[in-house]
C-alpha cells in the first residue's frame, strides 16, 4: 500500500469534511498508524476484516479502541470509496458509569477562596452553566450579552449554536476580571496566547478543586445542581446542548433530591 499516498488524500478530505478541529487531528493520527501497520497490503479493500479486528484488540482500552475504528470507517467511507468495508466490525460498548458530581457547598466554599481572578472567573463561568472546556476556550469576548444577559456559544460541540443564561454574580465576576486582565479577542487569553488552553483549565481545577478532579466534572455538578434547585429537566437538555433529553436524564439517578422522593420497603 502507497501508505504516504492514502495518508494525504485522507488529510484532505478530512479537512474538507469535519470542521472540529480536534477531530481532524484525531482521526489522521489514527488513519495515519492503521495504513503503516498494514502497510505490506497493496490496497485498503485487500486487508481483511478479521486482521483489522486483531489489530484493534492490541490497544489496551475501549476508548482507544473505539477512536481508532472511528478513525478508520472514516477513511473507507471518505477516501477508499468502500462505506461498507467494516460494517461487521462492532463498536467496542463503554461501561455505563455515573457521572462523578461534587457537592454544591464544597464547590462553593473553594471557589470563595480562589484568589487569582482569572482562574475564579474560570471556574465559577464553567460551573455556573455547565460549560465544556471548549466552550470555555473558545469564548470571545462579544459573545457575553449584558443587555439581554445571556451568553452565545458558538460552534460548540457538533457544530451547534446555543444560549446559556448569565447570572448577575458571573456578570459582575466577568467586569471585575475584565478591569484587571483586559483580554482581547477572546475571553480569556493565555500566557503566550490570545486563547486559554484545555491543559491549563484543568491544571486550575486540579489545584484549587482536587488533585483528582476533571474540569468536566464542573459540569456534571452544575447539572445536578440545577436538578436539585428544581430547575426543568428539558430547560437543563437546553443549557448543556445535549440532542437527546435521554443524556440530561442521567442526572435524576445522582440527584439527592430526588433520591430523597424514594419510598423504600424498610
Amino acid at each position: 500500500m502507497n501508505t504516504v499516498k492514502y495518508n494525504n488524500l485522507f488529510s484532505v478530505d478530512c479537512d474538507n469534511k469535519y470542521q472540529s478541529k480536534s477531530t481532524r487531528t484525531t482521526y489522521k493520527y489514527c488513519v495515519l498508524k492503521f495504513l503503516k501497520h498494514f502497510n505490506y497490503y497493496d490496497r485498503p479493500k485487500e486487508i481483511p476484516n478479521q486482521k483489522i479486528k486483531e489489530w484493534l484488540l492490541t490497544f489496551d482500552t475501549l476508548n482507544t479502541r473505539k477512536q481508532m475504528l472511528c478513525s478508520i470507517n472514516a477513511f473507507y467511507k471518505l477516501t477508499a470509496g468502500m462505506p461498507k468495508k467494516i460494517k461487521s466490525i462492532p463498536y467496542p460498548r463503554k461501561e455505563k458509569k455515573l457521572p462523578r458530581v461534587i457537592d454544591k457547598e464544597f464547590l462553593l466554599n473553594k471557589i470563595s477562596k480562589i484568589k487569582n481572578l482569572k482562574h475564579k472567573a474560570i471556574i465559577s463561568l464553567a460551573y455556573s452553566v455547565g460549560l465544556r472546556v471548549s466552550d470555555v476556550i473558545n469564548l470571545n469576548i462579544k459573545d457575553i450579552d449584558s443587555n439581554r444577559m445571556i451568553i452565545n456559544l458558538r460552534n460548540g460541540k457538533g457544530q451547534k449554536d446555543r444560549i446559556v443564561p448569565l447570572s448577575n454574580h458571573i456578570l459582575s465576576l466577568l467586569r471585575d476580571y475584565f478591569k484587571e486582565y483586559k483580554p482581547e479577542i477572546y475571553l480569556f487569553n493565555g500566557q503566550f496566547s490570545k486563547q486559554y488552553t484545555t491543559g491549563s483549565c484543568n491544571k486550575i481545577v486540579k489545584k484549587y478543586i482536587g488533585s483528582n478532579e476533571h474540569f468536566h466534572t464542573l459540569r456534571h455538578s452544575s447539572a445536578t445542581s440545577m436538578l436539585e434547585a428544581g430547575t426543568d429537566l428539558a430547560i437543563i437538555k437546553s443549557i448543556l446542548g445535549h440532542t437527546n433529553i435521554k443524556t440530561t436524564m442521567i442526572y435524576t439517578h445522582i440527584s439527592n433530591e430526588h433520591l430523597k422522593k424514594a419510598i423504600t420497603p424498610l
